[in-house]
């Protein structure tokens, strides 16, 4: 994606809404004018009644055949656990294949959510980190060389190949709330995306960490493109544009994205906590 620019995206949520209706929207998102569609990549929802479960790769590739413009990736992948990065890799560059520049991969450190219903342990953040360090040089390396060997602390490839490539370049973003993840952002990636919190916080914490990360790998923070998750509810009834939010409560809770909550059902117990004002 190219920076400099003001680029408006849209988010596919899988968890609020089925494939189907969210394909039904595609031709209209590029009607409008969007530039991107990112979609959630989750294997359970943030909540439980009424809700959805897509797999997002899958969507991916039927919503960029409805278009000829639009891009499309992940808000955000999590390739450390339940999906081994080399998966993430071929998936993508297939993606890729198909789709020539069309196509970005954002990633993050998950959630408990995701992983443990599927066996998955749910380790300390600075493991969760150092794997998805780890994790986006095994991507790279595989989207880029042959035949590879690599031996990491969480991670092994042996003489292992891509046979199909991506077209071109990819776009990494890396998805971080805090600082240290962020400065993995500014070392490692292309594109940096955050969520909605206090302007000082962007100022103060998380964008001097994207310049610390890509001043330490010999860049400069204009190279990176930055981008921001608003969250959006429109309706001529005021109530009626809070009901179809409030199913995302308990995302308002900074516990949630920290300790090894995942059943749905309990995830939106807590959302309960949430008052109408926030």
């Amino acid at each position: 994606m190219p920076h400099g620019l003001l680029r408006i995206g849209l988010t596919a949520s899988m968890e609020q809404y089925q494939p189907s209706y969210l394909l039904s929207l595609v031709p209209e998102a590029e009607r409008a004018g969007f530039d991107s569609i990112w979609c959630s990549d989750h294997f359970h929802p943030w909540f439980h009644t009424n809700a959805a479960g897509g797999f997002a790769w899958v969507w991916i590739a039927s919503a960029a055949e409805r278009t000829g413009r639009l891009s499309f990736g992940t808000g955000v992948t999590c390739p450390t656990m339940r999906y081994n990065p080399a998966i993430v890799a071929q998936a993508f560059a297939t993606l890729d294949s198909m789709y020539p520049g069309r196509i970005f991969l954002g990633l993050g450190t998950g959630e408990a959510m995701n992983e443990v219903p599927v066996g998955c342990s749910w380790p300390p953040f600075k493991t969760r980190v150092e794997m998805l360090e780890e994790a986006i040089k095994v991507i790279r390396k595989l989207w880029t060389e042959n035949f590879v060997d690599f031996k990491g602390k969480y991670y092994t490839l042996r003489r292992a190949n891509l046979y199909t490539r991506p077209a071109g370049h990819i776009p990494i973003y890396v998805a971080a709330s805090g600082p240290t993840v962020a400065e993995l952002a500014g070392r490692l990636a292309d594109g940096f995306l955050t969520i909605p919190l206090e302007e000082s916080h962007y100022r103060e914490v998380l964008f001097p960490a994207v310049k610390r990360g890509a001043e330490q790998a010999g860049r400069s923070i204009d190279e990176i493109d930055m981008a921001v998750e608003v969250y959006v509810s429109y309706d001529e009834d005021y109530d009626a544009a809070l009901r179809s939010v409030k199913c995302w409560s308990a995302t308002l809770l900074p516990f949630m994205f920290k300790y090894p909550i995942y059943d749905p059902r309990e995830i939106e117990s807590y959302g309960t906590l949430v008052g109408d004002e926030h």
